[in-house]
């Protein structure tokens, strides 16, 4: 009488191979990953500039002149109202006179613009400034945190 047999096969033996199949898939997302982060990495411009231990930083003061513009987009030239013209004049006065006393540069200009300044205002001082040569321009800011400028 048999009651039920045994089977003698044996069963399923254990894998021996590696699934590979999630490591591509791991892969190929990290590959993409880097595909769309590497542009914006190159677009950062690293600069490391030659160093000198001999430069000494002249005991003269630096010429600068001082231009602002409050939020009413009206010019003022150390803090006296100007007209465009009239700025224009006097840029090209101070620029002249750096050079005819040998100065190795020209003033640079110092611009303080309201924040509510449109931004076209401010690109016409700057474009003043370069027509007559002033190529150095700088930005005024307040450190965050300090109570407002004054008001001009």
């Amino acid at each position: 009488m048999a009651f039920g047999r045994f089977e003698r096969t044996p069963g399923q033996t254990p894998m021996s191979d590696i699934n590979v199949t999630p490591l591509v898939d791991v892969m190929m997302v990290l590959l993409v990953i880097f595909i769309i982060t590497a542009p914006l990495m190159v677009s950062a411009l690293k600069l490391d500039l030659p160093k000198n231990k001999s430069a000494q930083a002249s005991s003269a003061p630096p010429q600068s002149v001082n231009v602002a513009i409050n939020a009413k987009g009206d010019v003022f030239l150390d803090d006296q109202a100007v007209s465009l013209d009239a700025l224009k004049e006097v840029l090209a006065q101070r620029a002249a006179q750096a050079t005819g006393q040998g100065a190795d540069a020209l003033p640079e200009v110092q611009l303080r613009a309201d924040e509510r300044v449109p931004y076209g205002r401010v690109v016409e001082v700057m474009g003043l400034a370069q027509q007559v040569g002033m190529n150095r321009i700088g930005f005024m800011t307040e450190p965050a945190g300090v109570g407002r400028p004054r008001k001009l």
